[in-house]
């Protein structure tokens, strides 16, 4: 059936001369987690206990099972569900994997959750894990994991919950390029994100139900097309691009909820920051007659749940040693939020390509490169903690070391800005090079100027490059280096301490764009 949407006015009309039932059912939604069940500063990163009882910190696990509860206690129809990316982020994710999330999300009361590229950075085996341990569904409809013997059945395209007497068909959504943004594993294939939704809404469809709700680990962008593209599709809680929408904030990326078509669209920013909350009205047809809302800031005026906060506090425990040493200091707040990283040179990304190249400058590397998707958090001004440094930089990366020609690094480098628009994690941050691109250029043609210690690139040159193993090993895209590497090494010291070294070293490090990156 394909569905026509109706203004409220119609529906009024039509009511008048005959019996309808609407339905009420209010979705709160998160997305993109991280692992922060701590309270978080303005940064993002960590927000220690003495700001926190100032009223200066956001989120944290304790805050969102408090507003979740009040927001249960205003609808008589409520669903719980998010949209991808619990893992990774902090020493909570590094320490418990995923049964931290699982323990919390299952104290929440989720109805479902949909996998992220991040549940696959540890590979199947850990995902599995934290399906076990979860009382509520996994989903992801566009990808195969019946070659994955650790998943195969584990993991379901859609389900159907029951509300109100209402059933709800359900279906999660991951990102397509998984493969080249985590660590799946050869046996999990990825499909087409429209052709897979819009074979379970026929499915569910079929079966009855006429209230479909995707939940997208897609981005933005992605879940627009989706909506463009499939019938039957009602409401669609995204995740993975970190979007605000809203109809208050001016920083908002769109308007909470984006209609498209008969389609609502929605995405709480991440990190725990928001609750998103989004009124949905539906006749007895299944047709929307109205969908509204507003993400909720978890700021101090949100009250910590004090069972939630002991736990959290008592799983915090084992962490408190690493995290707390100090080990270098920040003479200003270094930016390295994923909105300025990801589109052009930031100070954290120059701060983190300095470090790589410092580290092995002695053995004739030249160049480095910082995937901007592996830096995740700024840094506040002054003294600097291991565990701000590992919020930063949470993957456990190692540094690789490589030869390779010119032409494979001006290569690389269309990759790194072939999806700026896409606010693509790919975007390259670098030291001991400088590069000029063209935005209105055609992906795969944008590179117009490249300088290696000031003078041009050679393209049949050799040079010495420093990564981390997972951009040498082909993620983010670049494939090249892991075909075109010659004398590739993959297992020198981990990242985060390798910034951390540096940064002592230079304290107090304070790092400004410097005109590495120049766009046309």
């Amino acid at each position: 059936m394909i569905k026509k949407f109706m203004s409220g006015g119609a529906i009024l009309a039509l009511s008048a001369g005959a019996a309808m039932a609407d339905f009420s059912l209010t979705i709160l939604h998160t997305n993109d987690f991280h692992a922060r069940f701590e309270p978080i500063s303005r940064f993002d990163s960590g927000c220690g206990e003495e700001d926190n009882l100032a009223g200066s910190c956001f989120g944290g696990s304790a805050r969102l099972m408090t507003a979740i509860e009040t927001a249960k206690e205003r609808t008589d129809n409520w669903l719980l569900v998010d949209g991808g990316d619990q893992f990774q982020g902090t020493l909570f994710y590094q320490y418990y994997k995923g049964a931290a999330a699982a323990e919390m999300m299952n104290n929440m009361g989720y109805d479902a959750m949909t996998v992220g590229n991040h549940e696959f950075d540890d590979g199947p085996e850990v995902l599995r894990g934290f399906v076990n341990a979860t009382n509520f569904p996994i989903l992801m409809s566009n990808a195969d994991i019946s070659g994955e013997p650790l998943l195969a059945g584990a993991i379901q395209k859609s389900t159907i919950v029951a509300k109100g007497g209402e059933r709800i068909g359900l279906i999660g959504l991951t990102p397509q390029d998984t493969d080249e943004l985590a660590s799946p594993g050869p046996n999990v294939i990825f499909t087409d994100p429209v052709e897979a939704v819009q074979a379970e809404v026929d499915m569910l469809t079929e079966m009855g139900v006429n209230k479909i709700v995707v939940l997208s680990h897609s981005g933005y962008q992605t879940d627009l097309r989706v909506a463009e593209g499939t019938t039957g599709v009602d409401v669609i809680v995204g995740g993975h691009s970190n979007t605000l929408l809203s109809n208050v904030n001016d920083r908002a990326a769109g308007p909470y909820p984006t209609m498209v078509g008969e389609t609502a669209v929605v995405q709480a920013y991440a990190y725990g920051k928001y609750l998103g909350e989004l009124k949905v009205v539906f006749d007895d047809e299944g047709v929307i007659s109205s969908a509204t809302g507003e993400p909720i800031l978890m700021d101090r005026f949100v009250s910590e749940d004090e069972t939630i906060k002991a736990r959290v506090k008592e799983m915090a425990a084992p962490l408190e040693e690493i995290r707390n040493a100090v080990v270098a200091s920040a003479a200003a707040p270094i930016e390295g939020d994923r909105s300025v990283c990801r589109v052009e040179e930031c100070p954290m990304g120059n701060l983190v390509a300095d470090a790589m190249l410092e580290r092995v400058k002695d053995q004739g590397i030249q160049i480095a490169f910082a995937n901007s998707g592996g830096i995740r958090a700024s840094i506040d001004g002054g003294e600097v903690t291991m565990g701000e440094v590992m919020t930063v930089l949470p993957f456990q990366n190692t540094l690789s070391t490589f030869q390779t020609t010119g032409q494979v690094i001006i290569d690389a480098l269309e990759n790194g800005v072939s999806q700026v628009e896409e606010v693509a994690g790919r975007f390259p941050q670098v030291a001991g090079m400088t590069f000029t691109w063209n935005s209105a250029a055609e992906p795969g043609s944008r590179i117009v100027e490249v300088m290696v210690g000031g003078e041009p690139i050679d393209p049949a040159a050799t040079y010495g490059v420093v990564t981390n193993n997972y951009v040498r090993n082909g993620g983010d895209g670049y494939k090249m280096f892991s075909t075109e590497a010659m004398n590739a090494y993959d297992f020198g010291p981990d990242l985060a301490d390798v910034l951390a070294e540096y940064m002592a070293a230079i304290a107090p490090a304070n790092p400004m764009v410097e005109g590495r990156i120049t766009k046309q």
